[in-house]
């Protein structure tokens, strides 16, 4: 296994359990948002899901402004992930993570309703704390799409995209 398969199952087994995150978009006039949302509970791949209303305010943030950060933590570890993310109004996949909290959050809404979107957040690094009995640990990972590169001092690694030449943190986390 690749250390980047080590990055993202280490980041999908701190997740695990979850059920809230805070999703910060950039709101038009530059302010960053923050919101509690219930996170879907798929096995983390690089990917988060999560419902919203179709007119919610967040999603034109995200329609101006794709790049979002999602953190979730609990007494013992943190993460806070960087991504891009679009609205997603898939009846398929609506239907596919649907459950009962939903339900309960949408009332009388199904799936298929039009006042129902998902938004969709594909992780490009990540970042996390754990606090096992020795210690507390910060490690980092990047996206799927960024190749290792050498350690830095602060024990970090360095690594440039390949398309957009961006300079980047970590490792891949898939």
């Amino acid at each position: 296994m690749s250390a980047d398969q080590d990055q993202t199952r280490k980041v999908a087994e701190l997740l695990e359990g979850q059920r809230i995150a805070m999703l910060t978009t950039r709101a038009l006039d530059g302010t960053l948002t923050s919101r509690p949302m219930a996170l879907q509970e798929v096995e983390f791949d690089g990917d988060l899901w999560f419902f919203s209303e179709a007119d919610a305010r967040k999603l034109t943030h995200v329609a101006a402004d794709p790049q979002v950060n999602v953190t979730v933590g609990s007494g013992a570890s943190w993460v806070s992930l960087t991504g891009t993310a679009r609205v997603v109004r898939d009846d398929a996949k609506k239907r596919e993570l649907w459950n009962a909290g939903v339900e309960a959050w949408f009332g009388d809404a199904e799936p298929e309703s039009p006042g129902v979107a998902l938004l969709h957040v594909e992780a490009t690094s990540a970042e996390y704390w754990d606090s096992p009995a020795a210690g507390s640990r910060r490690s980092s990972a990047s996206s799927r799409r960024r190749r290792p590169g050498s350690a830095t001092p602060a024990g970090r690694t360095s690594a440039s995209t390949s398309s957009a030449g961006r300079r980047a943190r970590g490792h891949a986390p898939r």
